[in-house]
């Protein structure tokens, strides 16, 4: 199939989906008039579950920049329904693979031999399988455990085919909460980006050698004799995504150190390393009972343009109540020139909002945020969307902000109750004293 048929197929996939979907929500809507309150709920659950299953099916079928979609808008804790959360997580990490036979193939054509000409042993069947490719459990001749990641075929052109589609196509519009233009480019720059492995495994040895001064978290190692453009070998880490991690119970007191950890390493990597590891979704973060961390998978990784201590000491301190100079100098950190000091000051009370869940002020206040508390949660991703539905977001922010908001999902599936002030307090020492 050539790339004009594919990307007609997948634009006609898209398009029946959105229609299929339209309809179905009619034929809903139609019924419910008919029915009492409790038959309406009954209802309107059913109708959420299959619609949810059908859009994790086809956005999984489909990989690329449309399932990457789904998983973004799986961390929207406060935005859909749970029924389309629960479906929309299972694109994280168990998506369908490719055929063991496809998949050896895709080896050899990077690597030039079969894995089993390289590998002491290697499983067949990947044990994660996401967007753009799956990973696979092996040992190299050395006995040392690793993990494969082998992309998918064509999962470039896919992706610039998809935002394309994104772009013009009803269903992805309507998800995107349209989108502007400026953040569609750069998404589109951001996946294009995770299509390189070679790119990726030079991240990952940045984030090892960066972040070795944190004890608690692990970070691989690369196999470069085993890496090319499309295929990727690493150490194997340990540990379990924040689902599994949450349903064996651990103790609030884990509960609140992970948590606490979490938060530490995003400013860190904010405020010291100026690189931000921006893809938060659960696959990608992996739990102990003794409160240590595994992260993996670095395709996203965003340069820092500004100064993001700055910025966080203005949510702090609230300087934009200062005066107007101030106001612009806070608002100008977050959108950029390019808005106007009067659109842009339209976001000040979405600020006040966050900043006032994230460091509670006054006498009483409590300094700990809870963020199994629904409302904490709902205010925070309020805010980015406000920021998209206004148009005032900076393309820039488009990754951090996803980065963010998976930050807080995270926060919020393990219950965590973080002192974030404190917390920034330690991290803010640490990088003026450049420890």
């Amino acid at each position: 199939m050539n790339n004009s048929s594919g990307a007609l197929k997948r634009g006609w996939r898209l398009g029946k989906l959105g229609l299929s979907l339209t309809g179905s929500y009619l034929g809903y809507q139609a019924q419910n008039v008919f029915l009492n309150e409790q038959e309406r709920a009954a209802r309107r659950h059913a109708f959420q579950t299959r619609s949810s299953r059908r859009l994790r099916e086809e956005l999984g079928s489909l990989k690329g920049a449309a399932m990457k979609l789904g998983q973004v808008l799986s961390l929207q804790t406060q935005a859909l329904p749970e029924e389309a959360i629960a479906e929309l997580a299972g694109l994280q990490m168990h998506a369908p693979g490719m055929h063991p036979t496809l998949a050896r193939a895709q080896f050899k054509s990077a690597l030039g031999k079969f894995p089993d000409e390289i590998f002491a042993s290697f499983e067949a069947e990947p044990f994660a399988a996401a967007s753009l490719g799956q990973v696979h459990r092996a040992v190299t001749r050395k006995g040392d455990p690793v993990a494969v990641k082998i992309q998918y075929p064509a999962i470039r052109t896919a992706i610039e085919n998809d935002l394309k589609l994104l772009r013009s196509s009803t269903l992805p519009a309507r998800l995107a909460g349209r989108m502007p233009a400026d953040i569609i480019d750069e998404i589109r720059r951001g996946f294009l980006e995770e299509t390189d492995y070679v790119r990726e495994g030079r991240n990952i040895e940045l984030f090892h050698r960066e972040l070795a001064r944190f004890d608690y978290v692990t970070v691989p190692s690369v196999y470069w004799d085993f890496t090319k453009e499309r295929v990727l070998t690493m150490s194997f880490v340990e540990g379990e995504a924040v689902g599994i991690f949450a349903r064996r119970k651990p103790s609030q007191t884990v509960r609140d150190l992970i948590g606490t950890r979490l938060v530490e390493l995003y400013y860190a990597q904010l405020c010291r390393l100026k690189t931000l590891h921006a893809d938060h979704h659960p696959g990608n973060f992996l739990f102990r009972p003794d409160g240590t961390i595994g992260l993996v998978d670095f395709g996203c990784v965003k340069k820092i343009d500004f100064d993001a201590a700055e910025l966080i000491e203005s949510c702090v301190q609230r300087s934009w109540r200062k005066n107007d100079k101030a106001a612009a100098r806070a608002l100008g950190l977050i959108f950029g020139p390019r808005v106007p000091y009067a659109r842009a000051r339209k976001m000040l009370p979405t600020l006040e909002a966050m900043a006032g869940v994230l460091f509670p002020e006054g006498r009483n206040a409590d300094p700990v945020v809870d963020f199994g508390k629904p409302h904490s949660l709902k205010i925070l991703s309020e805010a980015l969307k406000a920021a998209l539905r206004d148009k005032v977001t900076n393309a820039e922010f488009a990754f951090i902000s996803r980065a963010e908001m998976g930050l807080y999902s995270l926060l919020h599936q393990l219950k965590a109750r973080v002192n974030v002030r404190e917390t920034w307090r330690t991290c803010s020492s640490s990088v003026t004293s450049g420890h």
